[in-house]
């Protein structure tokens, strides 16, 4: 799946994100709105991890999300 899919439909895809990273609040998933760059700043902010991990990690979730119906 292409992040821009996650980005077009992110109400869909945020209760797996938010399942994902349970730390997200939903203020934060709200100012995220679907962009990758901006939900890597929030994982390396929240979790304390470098850039490369919270694209590592990103990367994962992109593979396997699937919208919800």
């Amino acid at each position: 799946m292409k992040w821009e899919q996650i980005e077009t439909d992110w109400n869909k895809y945020s209760p797996q994100v938010r399942g994902q990273w349970s730390k997200l609040t939903d203020e934060q998933l709200k100012a995220v709105a679907g962009r990758r760059d901006g939900l890597s700043s929030k994982l390396q902010e929240v979790y304390a991890i470098n850039k490369e991990e919270a694209e590592k990690q990103i990367k994962t979730f992109e593979e396997r999300a699937k919208p919800a119906h």
